[in-house]
């Protein structure tokens, strides 16, 4: 009886302690994490296409040592008085010489590079209903271009002066200076003009250059391309064409002040151009 009875006590306290063991063991359900919400990222705005600016190459071989010049300075053969003066849009870098006489004396490299064959060369003209002159002359000075009828409009602006294809074509490596001149009083015929003078050099394209070229699908891309390895006609031409082509575009006319501010005649940029 007494077994019995401790058999019954060992079930009864069993029974009462495997449920606290039960509950003890069981762990407690995970919490449900929410789901995160994705980021939105902010779309990364297009880069702009870096405007045009020259960077000046090493000087050629070849540059006449006549001084160049950019700007038709000073009032002469009744030209009338202007603000801004006769200017060809072309580089410029000063020479600085040195003599036995430790006397030193400082002239205009006033030159550009060009890969065509017949290059167009640009010149802002102040004066109106009037007649100018372009020249161009080989390193042995034998002209090969000469117009002395460029009618000047009734408007003064920046025009394009073109070298029509009975021309011989510039050589690759050969130097060549031109003349933009204009006479106020064409009576005299002694008289001197206002001028601006210069050299140009037509070069070809290295390789990379070339693919660079091929590869920029958006004119503007190649005028910048042109002008940041020192193709100074190229670069200008191009530009100067869309412009005159789309004269309302602001893209354009801010690739225009860039270019000609990269060359130190932002004052230029203001003016029109005249087709």
């Amino acid at each position: 009886m007494k077994k019995l009875i401790l058999v019954s006590a060992l079930l009864f306290s069993s029974t009462l302690q495997y449920p606290v063991k039960a509950t003890a063991q069981t762990k407690p359900p995970a919490t449900t994490k929410q789901p995160v919400q994705p980021v939105k990222k902010t779309p990364v705005p297009k880069k702009e296409a870096s405007r045009p600016v020259f960077v000046p190459p090493k000087p050629p071989t070849g540059l006449s040592t006549v001084s160049g010049r950019r700007s038709g300075m000073g009032s002469r053969n009744d030209c009338p008085v202007v603000e801004t003066p006769l200017t060809a849009l072309v580089p410029f870098q000063e020479r600085v010489a040195t003599s036995k006489q430790t006397n030193t004396s400082t002239s205009v490299d006033v030159w550009g590079l060009t890969t065509s064959e017949r290059p167009m060369f640009w010149f802002y003209f102040p004066y109106t209903n009037m007649s100018a002159e372009f020249v161009l002359q080989d390193s042995e000075e034998n002209e090969i271009y000469k117009n002395q009828n460029i009618a000047l409009t009734a408007k003064s602006g920046v025009i394009g002066i073109s070298i029509p294809s009975t021309v011989a074509p510039l050589q690759v490596g050969k130097t060549y200076r031109w003349f933009f001149k204009i006479s106020c009083n064409q009576q005299q015929i002694t008289s001197v003009p206002i001028h601006v003078e210069g050299d140009i050099q037509r070069v070809n394209l290295n390789p990379i250059l070339e693919q660079q070229l091929e590869e920029a699908t958006d004119p503007q891309q190649k005028i910048a391309i042109y002008a940041a390895n020192g193709i100074w006609f190229d670069a200008l031409t191009m530009l100067g064409q869309l412009r005159l082509a789309n004269s309302n575009d602001a893209s354009l006319a801010a690739d225009w002040q860039s270019l000609l501010q990269s060359i130190k005649l932002e004052n230029i940029a203001v003016f029109p151009l005249i087709n």
